[in-house]
């Protein structure tokens, strides 16, 4: 499974941004997903995380209400509200295999190249 990270830029604080995330090799909906990002000089963090049917969502806590998951039959998105400096960071998306329709915080198995988000104040 390949994955493709996409819809990155430069923006300002206080705007808004959705990133992509499609895959090559395999069809998205076979797999529950999840957003990751490693700002600058920091470890990689959980963000975000779907349920293969979309039912199952999980959020990092400090994101909760900014950010918002979601998914269709061929990608899988992360909308971004009201960005801040401190969201500027390479945002990844990981998709894992679960028997269960479940969202999962970790362990991923497939991973793609990342999205870089870069928000000036």
């Amino acid at each position: 499974v390949q994955l493709q990270a996409s819809g990155g830029g430069l923006v300002q604080a206080g705007d808004s941004l959705t990133l992509s995330c499609t895959t090559s090799g395999s069809t998205v909906s076979d797999y529950a997903m999840g957003w990751f990002r490693r700002a600058p000089g920091k470890e990689r963090e959980f963000v975000a995380a779907i349920s293969r049917s979309g039912r199952r969502i999980y959020y990092e806590e400090s994101v909760k209400g900014r950010f918002d998951v979601s998914r269709d039959k061929t990608a899988v998105y992360l909308r971004i509200d009201s960005l801040n400096p401190e969201d500027t960071a390479v945002y990844y998306c990981a998709a894992k295999w679960l028997r269960w329709d479940e969202a999962s915080r970790a362990e991923y198995d497939y991973w793609g190249q990342g999205t870089q988000v870069t928000v000036s104040s």
